[in-house]
């Protein structure tokens, strides 16, 4: 039997060094904060993103998380936090959109669209008109996870924990309202009440993970994980529980696939989402056809 002596030493060497700089990297506070940030974005995405894929809003998320900008633009002007701006923004376009599209006869789609443009003009505007040394952007539109801190962190596990319980809480009212409203109403749900309370929520969510991939990447988060989880079932329990999953997959591979190539952690952990998104959509395909091709057989 031929050796390999040279080859399979290099091999050898190359994991070993990968494996100790990886080690290496859970010794500084900014990789542990990242990763913790990961795993919290991935449950509070994985949750919120859920009831967004169920019940078809992912425009709406992405009107809500573009006119985040416009809290960020107003905070800064007044001098307190643009995250803080940013909740109370997010969540008041949440309300009104949710308000509008049920109580006028404003179209849905066209309210999302005037408070995605307005978010953004307002962000610009106050931003520019603010005195002095004008804020690098760059963090808000396309996240920097490397610079999350422990009040972010508290904060994630904050909304964590809460969704964790209100969706356990209340599932199977939620599952009504995402799947069959009418039926919710018929029973004398409060359905109005938690329609405001669930986008109020992902309001939250989406600002408190504009840090770790930005407002342009958020809806990302919230979607293709879940979209990645319904190939394979329709459950909405296992849809949060596989999101999740692949939420951290994703997040973790990404974060260390930009480390090693130098590249922004936020646009890399979504290509991540996408490579297995197409990863599971083939397996999905393969399956599939498999599945034909026995039935054939009998």
């Amino acid at each position: 039997m031929a050796r390999c002596p040279t080859p399979c030493l290099a091999n050898t060497t190359i994991h070993t060094n990968m494996s100790e700089n990886i080690l290496s990297l859970l010794g500084y506070s900014f990789f542990t904060n990242s990763l913790l940030a990961a795993l919290l974005a991935s449950i509070t995405c994985g949750i919120a993103g859920t009831y967004i894929v169920s019940r078809r809003m992912v425009f709406i998320s992405g009107g809500i998380t573009h006119a985040s900008f416009g809290g960020i633009g107003i905070a800064w002007f007044m001098g307190i936090n643009p995250v803080a701006g940013a909740a109370v923004f997010s969540i008041l376009s949440a309300i009104g959109i949710e308000f509008v599209s049920s109580r006028s006869n404003v179209r849905e789609d066209s309210a999302i669209g005037i408070l995605w443009s307005l978010g953004m003009a307002l962000g610009i505007i106050f931003i520019f008109i603010t005195p002095g040394y004008a804020p690098n952007l760059m963090s808000y539109l396309f996240g920097s996870i490397l610079t999350v801190g422990t009040t972010d962190l508290w904060l994630m596990t904050a909304l964590a924990v809460f969704l964790i319980l209100f969706f356990s809480g209340f599932y199977h009212l939620i599952l009504f309202i995402a799947f069959d409203e009418a039926y919710a109403r018929a029973h004398k749900a409060p359905v109005e009440l938690f329609k405001y309370l669930l986008i109020s929520l992902v309001a939250l969510t989406i600002v408190l993970n504009i840090r770790v991939v930005g407002i342009i990447l958020v809806i990302s988060f919230l979607t293709i994980p879940q979209s990645t989880a319904n190939l394979f079932t329709h459950n909405f329990r296992n849809i949060i529980f596989l999101s999740i999953l692949i939420g951290i997959v994703g997040s973790v591979s990404g974060l260390l696939l930009s480390y090693y190539w130098n590249i922004p952690s936020g646009a890399t952990i979504i290509f991540a989402f996408v490579i297995i998104f197409g990863l599971a959509k083939a397996t999905q395909v393969i399956i599939e056809k498999a599945s034909i091709r026995k039935q054939l057989n009998r």
